[in-house]
Formats: C-alpha cells, sequence, structure tokens
C-alpha cells in the first residue's frame, strides 16, 4: 500500500532535520576550528609583543637586572611565602632581621690628583721671574726669594721613541797557548744567537702583544702606528712575532696554569663565538669558539684559561677538564653535563636574567605577576649573598650561614616554580623550562662555602676578548687563534694578579720559558709568585722615573 501524504511528508521532515543537525556540527566544528585558530593567533601575537618589548627594553632600558626587595604598598610576597610553608619557623627567626638596614648608596668621591697620578714621578716645575722683574719696581734694589707658592699641575705625555741596538761579541784569545798552536778562543758575554723569533726586542714584541690583546688595537692600525715613528713593520710581521714567540715561550707558562687549574676543587667555564677566516675544510663564516676557564672564589691564585676550538661540542669541555673533580660553574649549556667528575652548580644570575626579561612591559612592580614573585626570591637571594660574604670570610661560616639564611629562600623558590603554568611559546615559559632543566643542580652551591652563587666572575673574564674582537673582529687562521689564546691567557693572568700586564710579558720573553723546565721552575716566573711581583713593580717604577732622569741630564746639559 502506497504511502500516504502525510507519511510522505514526516520522513522528509525527518532527512530535513538530519540534514540540519549535520550542517549544525559541521557549523560548530567550523567555529571551534576558528576559535582555536583565533586563540593561537592571539597567543602567538601576545609572544611577539614580548618579544619586541624584551628587544626594546634590551636596546633601550637599563642594563641592570638587580631589582628591590620589596614593592612599595604591598606586602613582602617572600615573607608571606614562607608563613604559609613554615609559620613555626618564620616565627623563630625573622629573615628581614638579618639584612641591614636600607640606606642610600653612597656616591664615590672624586678622586684627587694625588690620587689619580698615583705611580707617577713628579717633577718641580718653578715659574721665574725675569732678571729685570726681579728688581724692586720701587727702588730698584734686587728682590730676594721668600718662598714657594703650588700653582697648578699637569700631566705630561712623553712619546715613545725607538732605537736600534747592534750587537757585536768581543773576542779573546790566550797569545801564550797561541804559541803552543792550542788556541782558547772566548766570546763576549752576549755572544749567542737572538733566541727571540724576529728582529724585535722581547719588549717590542710584548708592545705589540699589549696593543692587540689589552687595547684592542688590531694589526693594521698598529702597521700605522709604526709608521708613525718612521719604522716599516707590516701586520704580517707581527703576527709571526706574537705566534711563534707564544708557541715557544708562552705556551708551556699556559700547560703549567692549565695543570695547576686541574688541581683545584672550583672551576667556572664560558665561551664564546669566534670567526676564523682559514680553516681547513671549513667556510670563513663558519662558527669556531673561544672558550675560557678559571678558578673559582676559593681563595687561592686567580688562575684564566682561554683555549681555541672549531667547535661548541661538549668534548671540548671534557677534554680541556680531563682529570679534573670538583665543582663546575657555568651557564646553561648542557655541553658542560659531558665532563665525568664535575659537580654542576647553577648559576643565579642566569635564572635572574630569564625572569627579568619574562617581566611584562610596564608590569615590574604588579604583584600579581608570576615573573615579579619569582624574583622576589631571587633578589632575596642575592641581597642574602652579599650580606653573608661581607660578614664572614671563612668557608666554613659561608657554609652554616647560607644553609641557615639561604636554603629555606631555595625550597620556597622551588615550590613557587612547582606551582608555574605559564602559556606555551611566552617568555615566562621559556624562563620556568630554564629553571627546572637546571633543578638538580640549583641547591649544590650550599654544599661549600667556596662554591661561587654566579657565574659573573668567569663572564667578566672572556668580556675583554669579546671587546677586542669588536675592533679585530676575526682570526685568520688557526694558528693565530691558538696564539691568541696563549697571549690573552698571559695578558689576564696579569691583570687577576695585579701585576703590570706590559712589563710581565716582556719578563717572560726574557726570561724565555721552555718545555724543558720542571714546575718547579716555571713557578718562579708565575705572576703570583712575590718575587715576580716585587721585580714587575720595581720595572714599572723603574720605567716611570726614566723620564724624569732624562730631564734632569738635559737640563744639566743645557746649563753647561
Amino acid at each position: 500500500m502506497a504511502d500516504s501524504s502525510k507519511d510522505i511528508q514526516l520522513r522528509e521532515l525527518k532527512d530535513m532535520i538530519n540534514d540540519l543537525k549535520k550542517m549544525i556540527k559541521t557549523l560548530q566544528a567550523t567555529v571551534d576550528a576558528a576559535n582555536k585558530r583565533e586563540e593561537a593567533l592571539t597567543q602567538e601575537r601576545d609572544n611577539l609583543r614580548e618579544e619586541i618589548d624584551l628587544l626594546r627594553k634590551k636596546l633601550f632600558g637599563t642594563s641592570s637586572e638587580k631589582r628591590t626587595l620589596d614593592i612599595p604598598g604591598q606586602l613582602n610576597f617572600f615573607n608571606e611565602a614562607e608563613l604559609e610553608q613554615d609559620p613555626e619557623s618564620a616565627k623563630a627567626e625573622d629573615l628581614e632581621s638579618i639584612l641591614p638596614e636600607k640606606t642610600a648608596k653612597k656616591r664615590k668621591g672624586r678622586a684627587t690628583d694625588a690620587e689619580r697620578f698615583k705611580g707617577v714621578p713628579v717633577e718641580k716645575k718653578y715659574l721665574e721671574l725675569s732678571e729685570e722683574e726681579k728688581l724692586c719696581p720701587v727702588c730698584g734694589t734686587p728682590l730676594k726669594e721668600i718662598g714657594e707658592e703650588f700653582v697648578r699641575r699637569e700631566l705630561v705625555f712623553v712619546p715613545a721613541k725607538l732605537k736600534v741596538y747592534e750587537y757585536y761579541s768581543k773576542n779573546y784569545e790566550c797569545p801564550q797557548c797561541r804559541l803552543q798552536d792550542i788556541p782558547v778562543i772566548k766570546k763576549g758575554k752576549d755572544g749567542r744567537a737572538h733566541m727571540l723569533y724576529g728582529m724585535a726586542s722581547a719588549g717590542t714584541v710584548a708592545w705589540v702583544m699589549y696593543q692587540k690583546f689589552c687595547n684592542g688595537l688590531p694589526y693594521y692600525r698598529q702597521e700605522k702606528d709604526w709608521k708613525q715613528y718612521g719604522v716599516e713593520i707590516t701586520r704580517a710581521t707581527m703576527a709571526n712575532w706574537v705566534i711563534r714567540n707564544s708557541e715557544a715561550f708562552f705556551l708551556p707558562m699556559y700547560e703549567y696554569f692549565h695543570r695547576k687549574l686541574l688541581e683545584r676543587g672550583f672551576v667556572m667555564a664560558d665561551e664564546t663565538p669566534l670567526q676564523v677566516l682559514h680553516e681547513p675544510g671549513r667556510r670563513a663564516q663558519t662558527k669556531s669558539y673561544m672558550w675560557l676557564f678559571r678558578s673559582g672564589e676559593d681563595g687561592g691564585s686567580p688562575i684564566i684559561l682561554y683555549k681555541y676550538s672549531e667547535t661548541r661540542a661538549g668534548d671540548n669541555a671534557v677534554d680541556f677538564l680531563h682529570g679534573f673533580k670538583g665543582y663546575l660553574m657555568c651557564d646553561g649549556y648542557s655541553g658542560y653535563n659531558k665532563v665525568p667528575d664535575a659537580k654542576r652548580t647553577a648559576c643565579w644570575a642566569h635564572i635572574r636574567r630569564y625572569l627579568t626579561d619574562a617581566i611584562p612591559k610596564g608590569k615590574a612592580l604588579d604583584y600579581t605577576q608570576p615573573s615579579v614573585q619569582g624574583m622576589l626570591y631571587i633578589n632575596q637571594l642575592f641581597h642574602l649573598e652579599d650580606v653573608i660574604r661581607s660578614k664572614y670570610s671563612s668557608f666554613d661560616a659561608i657554609k652554616k650561614a647560607r644553609l641557615e639564611k639561604e636554603k629555606p629562600v631555595v625550597e620556597g623558590f622551588l615550590s613557587w616554580l612547582d606551582q608555574q603554568n605559564p602559556t606555551r611559546g611566552s617568555r615566562m615559559d621559556k624562563a620556568v623550562t630554564y629553571i627546572q632543566n637546571r633543578r638538580s643542580y640549583l641547591s649544590t652551591y650550599l654544599e661549600d662555602g667556596r662554591c661561587s652563587f654566579s657565574n659573573n666572575l668567569s663572564e667578566n673574564a672572556i668580556r675583554p676578548f669579546t671587546v677586542g674582537r669588536k675592533n679585530w673582529l676575526f682570526c685568520d687562521t688557526p694558528n693565530g687563534a691558538q696564539a691568541s689564546a696563549v697571549v690573552y691567557t698571559m695578558v689576564e693572568m696579569a691583570k687577576a694578579n695585579g701585576v703590570n700586564v706590559y712589563h710581565y710579558l716582556t719578563y717572560l720573553l726574557e726570561k724565555l720559558p721552555d718545555d724543558r723546565m720542571s714546575d718547579d721552575d716555571l713557578e718562579l716566573l708565575a705572576p703570583w709568585n712575590e718575587t715576580v711581583k716585587a721585580e714587575i713593580e720595581h720595572r714599572a717604577n723603574e720605567s716611570n722615573q726614566s723620564y724624569v732622569n732624562c730631564q734632569r741630564i738635559m737640563k744639566a746639559y743645557l746649563s753647561l
């Protein structure tokens, strides 16, 4: 029996309803997808805005990462968090009570001329009257000197002067033995071949090194400078002087410093890119690296070593630190994890840097921002560290104070860290990820009072290289890069141990250390050796005094 018209209409309506439901589902899925895309685009836009704000802050904002402990008008977040975690311990001792009262930072007084010219010889100059002016304007009687009065002080620059020394050896013979056909001949005291590579003296080679590796003056600029003194010395010649003499005479000292560093219990490290134009099998644009390894704050003489390598592979750190067993302070680069017997410590300055970058624009005083909350913990730690370091000199006392005062703050910071769930891709997400990846050794520095709290010392030590790189831009060959590492080591070792850089370089090139010397012999040439320090200071004073002596000789000559 044929369906009635009503049945047909009913089926059509049901089909229409089903089609509409399907259409609604499709449209809803489209809307949901569009909303998700919009959310993703909005988040991407916000992340990009954060990046733009960060770049603007780095370009135009303050460079300081330090922030105040408290936000004006707000409850101290740190103390609030501590009360929630352990009310009893908070009652037992208020952390604020150990902090010194906040005072305005005193401006450093302007240095006097006497302080600025300390170590520079002083020569008195007298402003005389002419013979006619020495007569009394009233009666014409010759005036009598009654004293002197200070008028002014001038700093006089004396340009360098070049000399060429030609050495001749006087030879001597025994006439009596000659009659017996037994020739006996003796040469002069300095009748030996020049030990330095090149015709330059030790002082000249040291000056070339000093100008480039201490003052950042490239060879081509030094070439122009030498021309002003009437000497043609090409940049290739200077480069050859540096490479060959550093390989022959500085490398033994470098290797000795390396052995001494491995004996220490605390090492700090950092690395920075370097461009070397002519590396075999590599393009000129390929990045090479200059590594920095130095001793920590363990009370020993500072040791600073540079090392050139073609890559940033962690194996470079493994090879250089082979045999080292102790604490290793470095940045977040995972390559240092390969050092087998080193115990990593975290750099809290890097953690602070990431959290500082995560603070939204204009929200630095917004207590509700997670990045600001984290900064309160970090700043509390930095402040406590300053207080403890200024109060205690004993490493055992520093360790005890850290465990008592700083450990609760670190634990509070880790508790705060566990509560963070930032938006994926945001600056805060990057900061939290960075910190979480180093969570296992955030507290390592609490184990020993000699452990450093941050890696700032190594970053400061590598800065002279990065500043110099802005001037000379690149190294030509791997040999030049390795020579740069060795000479930079000697320069920074002199600075760190408080001796004159130029005179120390000259001293080493005069003593000519070699690989046949024992460690005891090389120790006598180290910049921390008291005899070496006294000799370098004597040379510096003698160099300053030479001008005064020359002036006196010239004055005596003119008076004849």
